[in-house]
């Protein structure tokens, strides 16, 4: 099988790709793999660098939104998963126009490339932000689409768009919503990753509001054995949540991240709250569950653990982005 795996360099794809060259996500063990990324302020080689040498993989610079970069990526290509997005919720209130062009446009010209080329599966990786924000309970897959902000609407543009080339041109294509995810590699804007580093520099964090906001904690790897199985056999035109189980207040993640940098709470400073803050996230994997046999396997506390140890240890890595994003 031969994949094509947008956004490949970021956090959630690279890991994918890291994951199918040595064989450990199932129904892809031997797969081909070709990376099409654009490489902007979040997509990182270093992410890939332990799978470059692979003859198995290759890596296509480029843009999305390119018609004719994506026709020649996607030649001689069995399946998609698409993970390239703008996907930091900050950005996308302070300027939405780069999100609408690269998550709905840039899906679009994905989808048509893959129409043209006769793709057998499309995977479309989205986010439990479509959803809204939900005060009791958890969404199943046929929820009413609410997203709350400038990002989340355009991934749920970008949903849309992706069903309607099921329904219209009869592709193979099957959409996974994932709750928050955490691990190794990802980009230090990100809650998990800014706390750790900030911590374990001695440098304050920012709360926002009172911290109660409720996220699904998932850590990477199980979204991503998650998408293989949506990719082996998930069913075409269908919604798979992809969940971690482990609900945490923005409050309680960090007093854990204290403790796991040996800081206390004169380090954290309160933030004014972000514009259209959705309060609660949680997502009902009982479909991926029983269909494909899903189930998230990392513990929080373990791989919250090794996520903090693997910033200590890799230093080289997320000190330069740091500094030229200005974190």
């Amino acid at each position: 099988m031969k994949l094509l795996v947008t956004g490949g360099a970021g956090f959630i794809g690279s890991n994918f790709v890291r994951r199918t060259i040595e064989g450990k996500l199932p129904g892809i063990e031997d797969a081909e793999v070709v990376v099409l990324d654009a490489l902007t302020y979040s997509g990182n080689l270093a992410n890939l660098a332990p799978v470059a040498d692979s003859a198995r993989y290759s890596f296509v610079h480029g843009d999305i939104r390119d018609a004719e970069v994506v026709g020649k990526a996607m030649e001689g290509v069995d399946a998609v998963v698409h993970f390239a997005a703008e996907s930091h919720v900050d950005r996308s209130v302070r300027d939405a126009s780069i999100f609408v062009e690269t998550n709905v446009l840039g899906t679009q010209r994905l989808l048509d490339a893959a129409v043209r080329a006769g793709v057998k599966k499309f995977v479309h990786v989205s986010t439990d932000e479509v959803y809204g924000t939900i005060s009791q309970g958890s969404w199943k897959e046929d929820h009413l689409l609410e997203p709350n902000s400038p990002y989340s609407a355009s991934k749920a543009g970008s949903d849309l768009i992706a069903r309607s080339y099921f329904r219209t041109h009869g592709l193979n294509v099957s959409i996974t919503r994932c709750s928050n995810n955490y691990g190794p590699y990802h980009f230090p804007e990100k809650v998990i990753p800014l706390f750790a580093t900030n911590l374990i520099d001695g440098k304050h964090v920012p709360l926002y509001g009172t911290g109660e906001n409720i996220r699904d904690w998932l850590h990477v790897d199980d979204h991503c054995r998650g998408i293989a199985l949506v990719l082996a056999g998930g069913k075409a035109g269908e919604i798979y949540n992809i969940g971690g189980g482990t609900e945490l207040s923005n409050r309680e993640l960090t007093q854990l991240l204290l403790d796991a940098t040996g800081r206390d709470w004169s380090f954290v400073d309160k933030a004014e709250d972000r514009k259209g803050h959705d309060l609660r996230y949680s997502v009902d994997i009982g479909k991926i569950s029983a269909e494909l046999g899903y189930s998230p396997e990392v513990p929080f506390e373990t791989g919250l653990a090794e996520v903090v140890q693997w910033y200590r240890d890799n230093r080289s890595w997320w000190e330069p982005l740091k500094e030229r994003a200005a974190l």
